[in-house]
């Protein structure tokens, strides 16, 4: 679990003076968590993609479902390694290729999340393309702001959505794990998409809910933005997380871009 540099994001030029050629650096690690028996968990680093996968679905299907999910997505010439190009409607393709292989796989007895970042060009800049399907999560750290960038797809975001509910009120909901949109399980199987450029200094974190369900994003950001290198910033979350309790398996991705 050693962070790794990758050739840059881009090197082309900029007239508006944005660095347009960046260094990518990252860390990684899961954790079965202190109570579950099996680690449901799955996650791909492979420059230009880096995602989490959160199965559902009981006793090895879960871990069935987000291992299929991200061997997909891995194998998706959208996504090869050196390739910049992939759309929302060419990743939202191989995510419908992936919900069908789970539901092959498992019988349809077992689904998936999915959250994380591809490195895509456009029009010569380089942009994170933020992907997202179910409860999961990727924030970014860009400019000194903390955000989350993916929305949940959750009964209980709908709930905050609609003002029935509070965020806090949210977070200890005893429906709050119950997710709205899946890959393997379900209708709903569309991703939300966004497009953001490539800043110098962002950090971007991919998580199961393992992780923000045991840490207030504070908590979060307090790590993200102390801890230097980001294979020890994914150590000291992942810690953080069993230390408040476990209770869930714990995934986590930091990729941090530095213009060259």
């Amino acid at each position: 679990m050693n962070s790794q540099p990758t050739t840059p994001a881009s090197s082309a030029s900029d007239p508006a003076g944005r660095p347009t050629s960046f260094l990518l650096t990252y860390g990684y690690g899961t954790d079965r968590g202190l109570r579950r028996e099996l680690n449901e968990d799955s996650y791909i680093v492979a420059d230009p993609v880096f995602a989490v996968a959160d199965g559902m679905g009981g006793h090895e299907a879960g871990e069935i479902a987000s291992a299929v999910c991200v061997k997909t997505l891995g194998s998706a010439p959208e996504v090869a390694p050196g390739v910049r190009t992939a759309s929302p409607a060419e990743l939202q393709s191989c995510l419908l290729k992936a919900h069908q292989a789970i539901r092959e796989a498992t019988g349809a007895k077992a689904g998936t999340t999915l959250s994380g970042v591809v490195v895509v060009e456009h029009l010569g800049l380089p942009y994170w393309l933020v992907m997202n399907i179910g409860d999961s999560r990727t924030y970014r750290i860009s400019q000194g702001r903390f955000a989350q960038v993916s929305v949940d797809h959750s009964e209980v975001q709908e709930l905050v959505d609609s003002g029935h509910i509070t965020a806090e009120q949210a977070a200890v909901h005893p429906r709050r794990h119950v997710v709205t949109r899946a890959l393997g399980t379900g209708d709903e199987t569309e991703a939300d998409f966004w497009l953001l450029p490539i800043e110098p200094g962002d950090r971007v974190l991919v998580c199961s809910d393992g992780l923000n369900g045991e840490l207030e994003d504070e908590d979060i950001f307090g790590i993200l933005s102390t801890v230097a290198d980001p294979q020890e910033t994914v150590d000291t979350l992942i810690q953080a997380a069993l230390k408040s309790g476990g209770r869930d398996n714990v995934t986590a991705l930091v990729i941090d871009a530095k213009a060259v």
